[in-house]
């Protein structure tokens, strides 16, 4: 099952900034729903815990993550795989970068491809899950990167402009809460209500 995003939006700082805070795990990663922890393991390779829970299907997840692609200042991709009861996920997400209106112009793409039990399981549920994720993780973004200081959480970068070290992160205090994703309620996840 193959699940599709994508959008844009505008955030006053220049792209270099941008760049530089997209490439941070320490900075991106806990704007991530659900997320728990954060290990860096190389220059662009780290790994993800965040909670999952979907149908009566719950736990955590580690999903491994590398820097894909990198072109200062125009964009980032990260690729990912991860593996929960029920299931495994492939996930893309591309940032592409331009100057516009004084700031930043930030248009994004995102795909997660599932696989295994879980979409049988909840398959009905994972689509506006994924999407209200996906929407979370943005405003979550844009919020980050409107916010008069940008937090500096990531550690110190390379001449690359890829962070080094490992770290443990605790998890993420945003403007913008994790939303739930125990999906009991299925118009929980759509947004809707009864």
């Amino acid at each position: 099952m193959a699940i599709k995003f994508n959008g844009e939006f505008h955030v006053p700082r220049p792209p270099e900034e941008v760049y530089d805070f997209l490439i941070d795990p320490n900075r991106f990663a806990p704007l991530l729903p659900e997320f728990q922890s954060l290990s860096v393991e190389d220059a662009t390779r780290f790994t993800v815990k965040v909670n999952v829970g979907v149908s009566h299907i719950k736990g955590a997840a580690n999903v491994k993550m590398e820097l894909a692609r990198a072109e200062r200042p125009k964009s980032a991709q990260y690729k990912g795989q991860g593996s929960v009861a029920g299931g495994n996920v492939s996930l893309t997400a591309l940032f592409d970068l331009s100057v516009a209106d004084g700031g930043t112009k930030i248009a994004w793409q995102g795909e997660a491809q599932i696989f295994g039990r879980l979409t049988s399981l909840a398959g009905g549920l994972l689509e506006p899950l994924g999407r209200k994720n996906a929407q979370t993780l943005i405003d979550g973004l844009r919020a980050a990167l409107t916010a008069e200081n940008i937090p500096a959480v990531g550690n110190a970068a390379n001449s690359t402009g890829f962070p080094t070290g490992s770290t443990e992160s605790p998890a993420s205090t945003t403007d913008s809460a994790p939303i739930s994703t125990n999906l009991m309620n299925p118009e929980a996840a759509s947004g809707g209500e009864k």
